[in-house]
């Protein structure tokens, strides 16, 4: 059962969330024989000033 967190600054929109899903599942189960309804993603869309690298935030 492979599951997936995907953090993003930022938000996506629901076809982009969807097509991540596709794709991220569809890898799976090219590469690793998974089946899709047992794949589990999770995407956290995370605001821009709670994500740094280094001393510099996003937002």
């Amino acid at each position: 059962m492979p599951y997936i967190n995907l953090k993003v600054v930022g938000t996506l929109t629901k076809k982009q969330k969807e097509e991540i899903a596709k794709q991220f599942s569809d890898t799976l189960l090219k590469v690793a024989g998974k089946a899709k309804d047992h794949t589990y993603l999770v995407i956290d869309e995370v605001q821009g000033s709670n994500w740094a690298v280094g001393d510099k935030f996003f937002g």
